[in-house]
């Protein structure tokens, strides 16, 4: 039996975390962590009444509130097998999760993406600079690493063991595409599996501005180059 834990990261979901909880398969995971990233919400409390441990975070960043999840399991559970990383948001679908752990369960593989792009989408869940940002990204990936990828989705699974030894650092927009560089450049076992993706709760804080898209996708395509 693989020991599961999921790490959320969120800032202000209030409306959306609890559902996101709820349908997280419970017979599948030890642990559901959600890191409060500075919210000035109910986003804490309402994680902590559907379950959740929940660690707090105060300087906001996607990939500082995924290191301080990453830190709390070496620390506590250094046993742990595999971690999920799940966004808070509601767009993802929690009970996909026996489907993105599965190739690491039943076939070693040391990390899954769950792709968007596999998948069904509901119409207008991946805005027009999403779909041009992961295209590019996972277009130079390719080039660079010579890895294919088809997402940068954030709902994905990796042995503890394989996260720890990529040693991730990005404390902001770069985090995906950092592990999945650095997953090509060690080598790792890596698969991808269809996910569905529907319309989040609430506005997107990175790519629901015009503003916040083109700082991430510069974060995106110079982490890429930066791990040359």
């Amino acid at each position: 039996m693989h020991t599961i834990r999921v790490i959320i990261p969120a800032f202000n979901e209030e409306k959306a975390v609890g559902k996101v909880i709820d349908e997280i398969p419970k017979e599948l995971v030890s642990e559901i962590i959600v890191v409060n990233n500075n919210s000035n919400d109910n986003t804490k409390k309402i994680a902590e009444n559907h379950g959740a441990k929940v660690l707090n975070e105060p300087i906001k960043g996607y990939g500082r509130a995924c290191l301080k999840g990453i830190d709390y399991i070496n620390t506590y559970y250094p046993q742990t097998d595999i971690v999920v990383f799940l966004d808070a948001d509601y767009s993802d679908f929690p009970a996909e999760m026996g489907t993105l752990v599965m190739p690491i369960v039943n076939n070693d593989i040391d990390m899954v993406i769950g792709s968007r792009k596999l998948g069904n989408k509901e119409r207008l869940s991946v805005t027009p600079q999403q779909v041009f940002g992961n295209w590019l990204a996972t277009l130079l990936i390719e080039k660079l690493y010579k890895v294919k990828y088809t997402d940068l989705g954030p709902f994905r699974a990796i042995k503890l063991n394989a996260l720890n030894h990529l040693k991730m650092h990005d404390k902001t927009y770069g985090w995906t595409v950092e592990m999945q560089v650095k997953a090509a450049k060690q080598k790792l076992k890596v698969a991808e599996v269809p996910v569905n993706y529907k319309l989040r709760i609430g506005k997107s804080k990175v790519s629901g501005t015009f503003k916040g898209a083109i700082l991430a996708g510069f974060k995106i395509i110079t982490t890429i180059f930066k791990e040359l």
